[in-house]
């Protein structure tokens, strides 16, 4: 882990990866938009993904994957699902229908569940059980009619979170041969109106080059951690936090933002140890050892350079951490205090892992029920009002030149 002081800081650190068009992702896509299910089968194949004629697992095979998970697993499952589905239902619960009334005119707006969605879920280095829950669970809540899970190499643990969370239909496909099946529709693969769920550049450069076929919740980059830290936190417990952000893959990143030099050299040091032990340290080691720790004066510092990083994951680890939280207004998600670690927020706490990176949380938050629900808006022009309604459109309307848009409004009066 590289250490600087703040002001050794420059517009590198802030830099945004961008998305470009990779052409073996566009000739995928192109692939199994013309070719269907014997494009999706190639590719299967030629990524060691398996080699199957039907990509939907069967209930028999579903059945036999739930029942081959130990009950502690299953209990953790469940556990998880319960969290993400209760809070997912108080999100619910916190939108209304609206119906008002302006200038004698009744407007209002309508909550709609999107009638089918696609959920990717990651199983490149790992098998990602919490990446279904995260993804389904809240469509399952906002009453979304289709779900359907496509996940690569996918393990019994996967399939049994996708059923349990309530998918209604599970594919062993992965990668951009998944993004372009669930956008365009294949033989056996019906096409859905919205993709979500993380995935790796490619995956993401494939749901860039399909927005507007399909909507998507957004593009996210590799995954990342800034942790600002005062005299009260503890560097065993960031030490384990940076790790655990940096075993994700080679590209993700952990920061740390503190005080002093001694204290980032702790954390380092209890990393370097950590290390040592730890099963997946050849990718997590890679991911450290380019990490950045920020020595900084005061706490505007660290205000200013988180809300311009934004990241995915913001943990407060210093004294008064709930009454300081309001001033950070750019991340995925928050962690507040040195409890609040962030793995418990990957898995079982109850808000999303989903989470925008690369600055994107500037302009929204993560995967939610909101994600999954269309508002959208109605209105009854009252008779007694339609007058001045109607004028006053009619007005606007030829000052824009659009004339058949005033003569709708005339006719109205007559």
């Amino acid at each position: 882990m590289k250490i600087i002081n703040y002001t050794q800081l420059d517009d590198s650190f802030y830099e945004k990866i961008e998305f470009e068009n990779i052409p073996s992702v566009c000739e995928i896509i192109n692939s199994v938009r013309k070719n269907g299910d014997r494009a999706i089968k190639e590719y299967n194949i030629k990524f060691n993904d398996g080699d199957f004629d039907n990509f939907r697992l069967t209930d028999k095979e579903i059945k036999s994957a739930t029942e081959s998970i130990d009950k502690n697993t299953l209990s953790a499952i469940d556990y998880a699902i319960n969290n993400v589905k209760e809070f997912a239902q108080a999100q619910l619960s916190s939108i209304k229908e609206l119906k008002t009334e302006i200038n004698g005119n009744i407007l209002g707006h309508k909550i709609i569940p999107i009638n089918s969605v696609g959920c990717y879920i990651p199983g490149g280095n790992y098998p990602l059980p919490s990446s279904a829950i995260m993804t389904i669970v809240p469509a399952r809540v906002a009453g979304v009619k289709r779900i359907a899970a496509m996940s690569p190499k996918i393990k019994p643990i996967t399939i049994a979170a996708a059923h349990i969370a309530g998918a209604d239909e599970i594919y062993r496909i992965g990668g951009v041969q998944a993004i372009a099946a669930m956008a365009y529709g294949t033989e056996s693969i019906k096409k859905v109106n919205k993709i979500t769920g993380p995935g790796n550049k490619f995956v993401t450069a494939a749901k860039k080059q399909v927005f507007g076929e399909c909507g998507i919740d957004f593009l996210a980059g590799p995954s990342e951690v800034l942790i600002i830290a005062d005299e009260t936190a503890n560097a065993e417990y960031i030490a384990a936090d940076m790790l655990a952000q940096c075993e994700h893959d080679k590209d993700a990143r952990a920061f740390l933002i503190c005080f002093s030099q001694k204290f980032a050299k702790e954390v380092e040091k209890k990393a370097d140890e950590y290390l040592l032990n730890l099963p997946t340290k050849d990718i997590a080691s890679i991911s450290f050892n380019k990490s950045l720790a920020v020595v900084i004066e005061n706490m505007e510092q660290a205000i200013e350079i988180s809300n311009n990083k934004a990241p995915e994951h913001l943990e407060l680890c210093i004294k008064d951490a709930i009454l300081s939280a309001d001033k950070f207004t750019n991340y995925g998600s928050i962690f507040i205090g040195n409890y609040s670690a962030e793995v418990f927020g990957d898995y079982v706490s109850g808000t999303n892992h989903t989470l925008p990176t690369n600055q994107v949380s500037k302009y929204t938050g993560g995967l939610s029920i909101f994600d999954y629900i269309k508002i959208q808006t109605y209105q009854i022009i009252n008779k007694n009002s339609l007058t001045e309604t109607a004028k006053k459109a009619s007005i606007l309307a030829a000052q824009e030149g659009l004339y058949a848009h005033k003569f709708a409004a005339d006719i109205r009066i007559k």
